[in-house]
């Protein structure tokens, strides 16, 4: 059983392997905050991949020399929350001076990189000395995609291993598949909202959020729909406010076009059908309840496939298309021109590719933790009681 550090902790962490946002920054107490939900479906399911005896998170900004010694004499090794941390703009404060003085193994759990809509990937200093610190002391870093183990690559950095993301695989089965049902047998549906975007990696605003308007009004004319927040402010407030802070927040999104008044389809929709919930086991459980989930949330889609959830992505940027990519999920490119048709989608020879990735990328996961000596609860194909022949997969990167 080992003890861990966490670099970036997202939410609190209950009954051992359990997540939810910290009540120090829940609604009541700070309704304008934002956060992402989806980084706590990343943090719940890496703790519930590993075994350990105790956690505690790291002080990456100004830790003591005490505290240093206290990490190098009472853990056995760090590891860095899957994240989109490969991007210009990316702020790592004191963690590259910090990480040096550590003697610890530490392990990156999914990190991905982030390419901008416009122009070159640009790197920090901060971020090239995180990356050759993490390089060193693993024997390989998990990394979510091909894009991402090339710009490794062109870092010097030769150990990268494509994992995906924990979330897939939170439930500890290898032999997990989806096997579509009729679509006419289809009647609740869950969308994953994704309103905000940073314009530097989608590249028509209008298109991101007009296409997914559209699509929400068009899928709940035909099926029982949920619309599904992870962080927007404004949906909070609508849920959880007071009548004043719903009716202020109501006005911004008719003000900017999202909600169009009284006789809006989609402002009845967030009367009757939103949700957002500040715990991962009631947001997951939401999801199990569906038959499918699809939009623009890339965990919150991944948290319905790893219950079984037959899930369509809509890509438009590179985090999302590259996720596609490395588990081979049916995905829709928003800047295509095209109109989105479920239709389309509902092919299980599509699902087939996504069934033959997740159990090559399942066997990845497990060996990345076995090589790195990450003590885990990640059973292979006999422990889980069938063995099957595994398909093979390229990766077009070492």
């Amino acid at each position: 059983m080992k003890r861990i550090l966490v670099i970036s902790p997202s939410g609190e962490v209950y009954d051992h392997d359990c997540v939810r946002w910290y009540a120090s920054m829940s609604f009541a107490k700070a309704p304008e905050h934002y956060h992402n939900i989806g980084d706590a479906f990343v943090f719940d399911s890496s703790l519930k991949l590993l075994r350990y005896s105790n956690l505690f998170g790291i002080n990456i900004r100004n830790p003591t020399e005490r505290e240093i010694e206290r990490y190098n004499a009472e853990y056995d090794y760090v590891f860095l929350r899957g994240s989109n941390y490969l991007h210009s703009a990316m702020d790592w404060e004191n963690a590259p001076a910090v990480l040096e003085k550590l003697r610890l193994p530490i392990i990156a759990f999914g990190i991905g990189a982030q390419a901008p809509s416009k122009g070159p990937l640009v790197l920090s200093e901060g971020t090239r000395r995180v990356l050759a610190i993490i390089a060193e002391r693993s024997v390989s870093l998990g990394v979510r995609g091909a894009y991402t183990a090339d710009v490794l690559w062109s870092q010097g950095i030769r150990n990268a291993r494509i994992i995906g993301c924990p979330t897939v695989f939170r439930n500890n089965d290898p032999n997990l598949r989806i096997d579509l049902p009729p679509l006419e047998s289809v009647r609740e549906v869950a969308y994953t909202l994704r309103r905000e975007v940073d314009p530097t990696y989608a590249k028509d605003l209008p298109r991101y959020l007009d296409l997914q308007r559209d699509t929400i009004l068009d899928l709940s004319r035909r099926f029982n729909l949920d619309v599904l927040a992870q962080g927007e402010v404004e949906e909070k407030n609508i849920l959880w406010g007071d009548p004043e802070q719903r009716a202020r927040n109501i006005a911004k999104l008719r003000a900017e076009n999202w909600l169009r008044g009284d006789d809006d389809p989609l402002e009845r929709l967030y009367d009757t059908n939103l949700f957002y919930a500040d715990s991962v086991a009631e947001f997951e459980g939401k999801l199990r309840s569906k038959d499918l989930v699809l939009g623009y949330r890339l965990h919150g889609n991944l948290l319905g496939l790893a219950n079984r959830v037959p899930s369509v992505y809509f890509t438009y940027d590179s985090r999302t298309a590259e996720f596609a990519e490395t588990l081979q999920i049916p995905s829709f490119d928003v800047f295509s021109g095209r109109a989105f048709r479920l239709e389309d989608y509902w092919d299980q020879g599509l699902f087939e590719r996504f069934n033959r990735a997740y159990y090559q990328r399942y066997r990845e996961m497990r060996l990345f933790l076995d090589e790195n000596g990450i003590a885990h609860k990640m059973l292979d194909e006999t422990e889980a009681g069938r063995v099957r022949p595994a398909p093979a997969i390229q990766d077009r990167a070492a």
